[in-house]
């Protein structure tokens, strides 16, 4: 665990050591780590904004072509969340058995209830939320969307996020201000993500407590 907040919070340093190592190969890495956080349900843990804005970053200062990135990443995303799809529609709960250390029922019943706040919008919305953004399809898959309507906001989604987050690394993380503080900026994405779902948690927690206050 200590290892994967290190890689998230210096994820500019690993992204300049895979450049470094692999070379064209790291558009395929970049490809596979995407594909994962979106497409496998058990890996929500992984780096998906702050690699984004990584990546950008890195083809703002020339060692990465940003279309390619776009294209490839965009690809990734919207692969990945068919995948997921899929694999909620043919397991469903059924995953959530207790048995596998990451599906907790708690990140269903969150999505659920963000499905039923956001509606079809939740695909794209989730793709700004980590681990939202992992579930989002899976439960889409289950039942709450049909598959043709799923494939339109999949692709926006997708697209949209990939391009938001590399294109803002493209831009602003070569200044030298993002560049001295890349460790911060990592935090700001990663808590301004979280935000919704905080909040919602938050709320779920204080509903009971405002329905005693009233009854009493």
């Amino acid at each position: 665990m200590t290892e994967l907040i290190s890689f998230i919070l210096h994820v500019d340093e690993h992204l300049k050591d895979i450049i470094a190592t692999y070379g064209t190969w790291t558009y395929l890495i970049l490809f596979v780590i995407i594909f994962l956080e979106t497409g496998v349900v058990v890996t929500p843990f992984l780096p998906g904004d702050s690699l984004l804005f990584a990546a950008g970053t890195f083809a703002g200062l020339g060692a990465l072509n940003v279309v390619w990135l776009i294209v490839l990443l965009a690809g990734a995303a919207i692969l990945g969340d068919t995948v997921n799809y899929w694999i909620g529609h043919f397991i469903g709960p059924r995953a959530f058995s207790g048995n596998i250390r990451f599906l907790k029922k708690e990140y269903l019943d969150r999505t659920h209830a963000f499905y039923e706040k956001h509606g079809g919008k939740t695909i794209i919305l989730a793709r700004f939320i980590p681990i939202i953004r992992t579930f989002a399809p899976f439960v889409a898959g289950i039942g709450a969307m049909t598959y043709p309507k799923f494939v339109l906001y999949n692709v926006v989604g997708g697209i949209v996020w990939v391009t938001l987050f590399t294109t803002g690394g493209y831009f602003f993380g070569t200044l030298p201000v993002v560049q001295r503080h890349f460790e911060l900026v990592v935090i700001a994405i990663i808590a301004i993500s979280v935000m919704p779902m905080g909040i919602e948690v938050l709320r779920s927690r204080l509903r009971p407590v405002a329905k005693f206050e009233e009854v009493v």
